[in-house]
This record gives structure tokens, C-alpha cells and sequence, in this order.
């Protein structure tokens, strides 16, 4: 009968495994937290641990899918943001470190608000929902829609929701349709629409482009068709004192940027920079903000 193999001997196969990759070594700690349900601290200290059989088996056909290309997140099936575990799958796109900068950004200006009423906001192609159920969760003072295109996505949202325990109201409807069929105004508006320019696509890495939804990814005109579409939109759904959040490509800042500023001219449009130092987000602010 075969020596089991340890938990320090499978992660050193996996990296072997994945050499090709940066993160190799995080994604065999993640996957072996998988298997076998430990938390990193406690796989750390069982390193000499023999695996199951059957543990051992499951990891090797994962590191394999992930060398084919599969996100570990499908794999897992779940991803972190904001402190919180959500719930992914084929049909959203998997949560960046980025966006948590985007929904911070917000946090900060609504409490600098100090609105007197509860404020309406609303998170446009919402997918797992991670932006709508963390500002829900961390501003309990706003009443928090989510929007998507994708019924499926909207599925994966509401499970969220559910598990996280959040008031979030989900519509289907394409970017600003929902938003005009309730005809309400709205205080804070944020999307991390599709962005990136299809010319783009065979320079992604192959587990994003041939496992992530196209819809969340990727967009006409160079990128900038979901933008132009809430810039011609938004002027007459956003309340006076209200304000924009967007996520955007690297390099889309000034095109972003010149949209909103003649959509609302009497509004300052500022572009803010990721912790890596690019383009990322665009904030459209009353002037006295």
C-alpha cells in the first residue's frame, strides 16, 4: 500500500504543478483549505499531516483544472470581499480587491453626507450582488437596490443576500431600465459596469475571459458603451444632492471623465487611482461635496 502523502509534500506537487504561476502556492493553500475544511493557521501547524486518500485524489484533479484554466473561486464556489464570504459561480463575475476601493469610497462620502432621511441607492449589473449587500450591510440608513441584466446572476445576488442576512430589493432589466420604471429619483448611484474593449479579449489570462460571463466583462465602443448609456440616462434620475460611483479600465479615466462632465455640468467629476496606482474609479459630486 502506497505512503499517504502529507499536507507539506501536496503543496509542494501543487506549486511544482503550477509553476507557471505567481500565485501558485496561494492557490494550494486555498484548495487544501478546501479539501480538507482547516483554516489556513491549522493547516500551517498540520504540515506533516497525512491526507485521506480520497482528499489527496480531489486536490490533484483541482490543481489540474486549475492549470487548464478554471478560477479557483469556481472551484470553491465562494469568494471574500469586504471581510465577507460570497457565493460565485459561472454566471457572475468573480469580486476584485479593486471594487472593495470603489465601495469604501462610497461609505466615506454617504457618511459625509449626513443625510437626515434614508437614502436610495442603487448598484447597477449588480451580479453576485457583493457591492449592493456590503453598502446595504454597512449603511443600514439606505434603502439598497441591485440591478442586472442576467437572471442568473440576480440568483446568485439574492442567495447572497439571503446568506449575509441583507435588505437588498434585485430588479432585472438592462442598466437604467429598472431604475426609470420605478420612477423614483435616487441619492447614490455605483456600478462596476462591463468595461473592457472586446479588442482586449485575447490578451486576458485564459481563466477569465473563457470562464467569467462576457456580459460582465466586456463592452462595445471601445469599452465605454455601458458609460455613455449612464451619462445620457442619469441627469434626470439623480436627485440634486446625489452622486455617481463607477469603476473603470485602466486608462478610461479622461474619456469617463469628459462623459460625465457634459452630462452634468454643474457637478465636479473626479478620477481617483487604485492602491497599484491606476485609473479606477470616477466620482461625479455635487459641488459642494
Amino acid at each position: 500500500m502506497a505512503e499517504s502523502v502529507n499536507v507539506y509534500e501536496a503543496l509542494n506537487w501543487a506549486s511544482s504543478f503550477l509553476s507557471d504561476r505567481s500565485d501558485a502556492r496561494q492557490i494550494a493553500m486555498r484548495l487544501l483549505q478546501y479539501e480538507t475544511g482547516w483554516s489556513q493557521a491549522t493547516l500551517m501547524a498540520e504540515m506533516r499531516s497525512p491526507l485521506l486518500e480520497s482528499a489527496w485524489q480531489s486536490f490533484q484533479a483541482n490543481i489540474q483544472e486549475v492549470a487548464s484554466g478554471r478560477p479557483v473561486q469556481h472551484i470553491t464556489g465562494e469568494e471574500s470581499f469586504f471581510g465577507r464570504t460570497f457565493h460565485v459561480n459561472e454566471h457572475v463575475l468573480i469580486p476584485r480587491p479593486e471594487t472593495e476601493e470603489l465601495v469604501q469610497g462610497v461609505i466615506e462620502r454617504v457618511q459625509a453626507m449626513g443625510a437626515k432621511r434614508p437614502l436610495d441607492m442603487v448598484d447597477i449589473g449588480t451580479g453576485s450582488g457583493v457591492i449592493a449587500i456590503t453598502l446595504a450591510l454597512e449603511l443600514s440608513q439606505c434603502n439598497v437596490t441591485g440591478t442586472d441584466l442576467s437572471q442568473s446572476a440576480l440568483h446568485v445576488a439574492k442567495h447572497n443576500a439571503r446568506q449575509l442576512d441583507a435588505t437588498v430589493s434585485f430588479r432585472q432589466g438592462d442598466l437604467l431600465t429598472p431604475i426609470k420604471e420605478s420612477g423614483h429619483f435616487v441619492d447614490v448611484v455605483v456600478s462596476n459596469p462591463p468595461y473592457i474593449p472586446f479588442a482586449e479579449r485575447d490578451d486576458l489570462a485564459v481563466h477569465v475571459k473563457d470562464h467569467e460571463p462576457n456580459q460582465a466583462l466586456f463592452a462595445e465602443e471601445d469599452g465605454l458603451r455601458c458609460y455613455r448609456q449612464l451619462a445620457e440616462g442619469l441627469p434626470e434620475l439623480l436627485n440634486r444632492t446625489g452622486f455617481i460611483a463607477l469603476e473603470i479600465g485602466d486608462g478610461q479615466g479622461k474619456q469617463v471623465q469628459s462623459l460625465f462632465q457634459k452630462a452634468f455640468p454643474d457637478r465636479t467629476v473626479n478620477i481617483e487611482n487604485d492602491l497599484n496606482g491606476r485609473e479606477r474609479m470616477v466620482f461625479v459630486e455635487p459641488l459642494s461635496q
